[in-house]
């Protein structure tokens, strides 16, 4: 059972949605539905958040042990596993992720990302015993306590949906979190599988409850007084409305949000090394990713070299449809999305710069953008500013060094960048002068046990390793006689 009948799930189990509308989905590579779940509506956020709280004040979950509760999450994790393939058609037919990427990473990446917080959860310093400083305070000591901060909203966008869910609820749940997630309306059907894989474990009933939701509805949820913290990965502008909300309400929030993330390459960079490496993130689900290097700096003396090595490599990439397993680069999620990436080959030009390679739109159906590289690109143009999320860069010439890391750190955003050198060494050097918060050496990806998240307006928090936890805890300091209490 799954809410493409008709039902959400909320409190446990499969129930009817108080209204009659619909999202539907539509196949980004044919342009015809793919399939359709139920719309939430306010009283459904109320019931779901209904649920989540009971499940929080009064149910067996946030009293559990951490392992009874990390046994559970790898059961689920387990479940998931199993239904790899299942999973990962859905997420390929409703946004057009290649479905070898979904089958590689959308799908595995997730399950995984489970099985992680269940592990580190054992070993995480959920308590901690601290020698008091004040001298009034002589004969006492510190208890260090983290506590599940309470019911939990997750919004989660199109392009890596179980990855980012997966992000948010896995450290949710092992603190002891309930949680009301809501998907994108582009990409809500995979979550049936979710729903089962967590049911199937045993999972207490409302401590997960999935409402697919309209952006009217979905405010309505990060407004409701009944949530204690709002998690959204999203756009800067849903960011803001997000945040704007919270702090109205004083409530806790994290916001994992745009970037437009520099890959600086040094005059001393390989590049038949580099290229190899640097490529596949720029194009990973079709350019769609807030943490894609979509400004190459490269230097002055080399441009024409190194933009002809990236656009040679871009091309070796295999472009078209994403259910052919040898496709890297499929269309964008969406009619909307793709008509706003063209967009931004039409300011590009209007404002200077010239595609290398792309620059327009297949004749063919589906929501394909030819990816493209724009060269006479200046950073203070729009191009190289704002964040165009779709298989669009920017190559940026610089004299030096100093000029490289100036033209990186020349943006609001603050998410992710890159360092590409033959002495790693200097490469770390460069990297600590980046404004942003994860950088790669040699490497454009992010890690699990990593802090991720961003500066400026790339967000406000971090998810993954110890610090994802922590963004879900509350601290409390009980100060007993010394020796009193147990960790």
């Amino acid at each position: 059972m799954s809410s493409s009948d008709g039902r959400l799930f909320i409190g446990g189990d499969w129930v009817p949605s108080h209204g009659s509308e619909w999202i539907t989905a539509y196949d980004p590579h044919t342009e015809q539905e793919s399939g359709r779940v139920a719309a939430a509506t306010r009283p459904d956020i109320d019931a779901a958040v209904a649920a989540a709280r009971t499940a929080f004040d009064s149910g067996p979950w946030p009293r559990m042990s951490v392992g009874e509760r990390a046994a559970i999450i790898r059961e689920a994790a387990a479940n998931l596993r199993a239904g790899t393939d299942d999973i990962a058609r859905v997420i390929t037919s409703e946004m057009g992720s290649p479905i070898a990427q979904s089958i590689g990473v959308q799908v595995p990446r997730a399950y995984q990302i489970w099985e992680y917080f269940s592990a580190l959860a054992e070993d995480y310093p959920w308590r901690q015993r601290r020698p008091s400083y004040d001298e009034v305070n002589a004969s006492l000591e510190l208890l260090i306590e983290r506590e599940p901060v309470g019911v939990v909203a997750a919004i989660v966008p199109w392009n890596g949906p179980q990855i980012v869910a997966a992000m948010k609820l896995a450290p949710a749940l092992v603190a002891g979190c309930t949680a009301v997630l809501k998907p994108s309306e582009e990409a809500s059907q995979s979550f049936g599988h979710l729903a089962e894989a967590f049911r199937k474990a045993g999972l207490p009933e409302g401590v997960l409850n999935i409402v697919p939701a309209d952006r009217e509805v979905s405010e309505y949820l990060v407004s409701h007084p009944g949530v204690d913290k709002v998690s959204l990965t999203g756009s800067t502008a849903a960011g803001r409305r997000v945040g704007a909300i919270c702090a109205e309400a004083v409530k806790r929030c994290t916001l994992e949000l745009g970037g437009k993330g520099a890959a600086i390459l040094l005059d001393d960079v390989v590049l038949a090394d580099a290229m190899p490496a640097l490529t596949p993130p720029m194009a990973f689900i079709n350019g769609q990713a807030c943490n894609a290097p979509s400004r190459l700096l490269v230097p002055a003396s080399r441009y024409d070299e190194a933009t002809e090595a990236i656009v040679e490599t871009l091309r070796s990439l295999p472009f078209g449809d994403p259910n052919d397993p040898n496709t890297f680069i499929g269309p964008l999620a969406s009619r909307r999305q793709r008509d706003r990436v063209a967009s931004y080959l039409d300011i590009g030009r209007n404002e200077g710069a010239k595609a290398a390679t792309g620059g327009g739109r297949p004749d063919r159906p589906g929501w394909y953008i030819e990816p493209t590289i724009f060269t006479g690109v200046d950073n203070s143009m729009r191009i190289a500013q704002e964040e165009i999320f779709g298989p669009v860069y920017c190559v940026i010439p610089y004299t030096d060094v100093d000029e490289a890391v100036r033209i990186a750190n020349d943006t609001r955003y603050g998410l992710e960048g890159s360092v590409w050198t033959a002495d790693p060494d200097r490469g770390v050097e460069v990297a600590r002068r980046m404004l942003c918060g994860t950088v790669g050496v040699n490497s454009h990806n992010m890690d699990m046990a990593g802090p991720f998240g961003g500066y400026r307006q790339s967000g406000i928090g971090r998810e993954c390793g110890p610090e994802g936890i922590s963004d879900y805890t509350e601290l409390k300091c009980i100060m007993p006689p010394i020796g009193a209490g147990a960790l």
